[in-house]
């Protein structure tokens, strides 16, 4: 019997590069991987399904779920995740010197249902305190007046926000427009290390690990999804997949863990990945429903609830078939 042929769309991560170029072979399948940037991925996907499987944002993933889309499933393999208190962006001579201080300003996000952005209000809500309602949410693309189609949030009670389709966040916090940004890819502006735009949470090293310690949250970005059809027709490639991700992760790992050659151009990579081992245990970049998993995924949809991403409130099963919940 030929190979069911799947066009996998996918960010060019080291834990998925083995699958996605062959190396890592699933019985019964033959991967066709399509490079692309990932937010083009997840916008073409959204969109179109033109693709059989694809990385898609879990904050866009829940918000779909919970509106019923009959065309999506998903299965839990997490191919990107980021603590995200170092994602808030001020004037280095603004108002603006500790996250308490973002009470009663004005806040830029380049999407409502972005999966950062949701981890970052959760933080300053149960964290640091500070109500939905406190903060001023203005909506702009981030380096130029581009603002893209996002799904549509539905906005609690009390919530004071606004689009800025003509303006970019950055020209806004540098005008004093606003006081912060939030967002998941750094202002083009702080790349180029312009001394008038820095992070607002000075040692997020640090207060990432405490939050970690603190919570037992590890969050998760992204995850893949897959059209409903495919999955319907065959649903043992659920399974499968799960397992041929698991085995290109587990050698990324081996990889990372490398003592002897340097395999990332990164100084001390492999003392890094043996720091993550320590707190994370042997599988730090867990896929599957296993406790840390669960208990990541069961807060990312409570904040989700609050913060009107989803319509309705979700329960963990959902958001996977039957035949992959006990899969990692």
């Amino acid at each position: 019997m030929a190979d069911l042929v799947l066009k996998l769309a996918v960010g060019d991560y080291d834990h998925v590069r083995d699958l996605a170029d062959g190396k890592v072979r699933i019985d019964g399948v033959r991967i066709e991987h399509v490079d692309l940037p990932v937010e083009e991925i997840f916008a073409r996907f959204t969109q179109t399904r033109e693709w059989d499987i694809s990385e898609m944002s879990l904050a866009r993933y829940v918000a779909l779920v919970s509106r019923g889309d009959p065309g999506l499933t998903g299965i839990p393999v997490f191919t990107s995740r980021f603590f995200r208190q170092h994602a808030i962006y001020v004037r280095s001579d603004g108002p603006v010197a500790d996250p308490a201080d973002l009470a009663g300003r004005r806040v830029g996000i380049p999407e409502w249902v972005q999966t950062a952005i949701v981890y970052v209000r959760a933080w300053l809500t149960h964290e640091v305190g500070i109500a939905l309602s406190d903060i001023e949410w203005v909506r702009a693309a981030i380096n130029s007046p581009a603002l893209e189609h996002q799904v549509p949030p539905v906005l609690p009670d009390g919530v004071r926000y606004r689009e800025a389709p003509d303006r970019a966040l950055v020209d806004m916090l540098l005008g004093g427009e606003i006081d912060a940004i939030i967002c998941a890819h750094p202002p083009e502006l702080f790349e180029r290390r312009d001394p008038r735009i820095r992070r607002l949470v000075r040692d997020w090293p640090a207060v990432e690990r405490q939050y970690w310690e603190r919570t037992g949250i590890f969050p998760i970005m992204h995850m893949i999804a897959l059209r409903r059809d495919v999955y319907d027709r065959a649903p043992w490639i659920g399974p499968a997949l799960c397992r041929g991700f698991e085995e290109a992760k587990r050698r990324s790992l081996e990889r990372a863990l490398d003592g002897n050659i340097c395999r990332y151009p990164i100084p001390w990579a492999f003392a890094c990945a043996e720091r993550a081992r320590e707190m994370f245990g042997d599988d730090f970049w867990p896929y599957g429903l296993g406790p840390l998993n669960q208990r990541t995924l069961e807060a990312f949809l409570r904040f989700s609830s609050e913060q009107g991403v989803v319509v309705r409130p979700l329960g963990v099963d959902e958001l996977f078939p039957e035949n992959v919940r006990g899969s990692g």
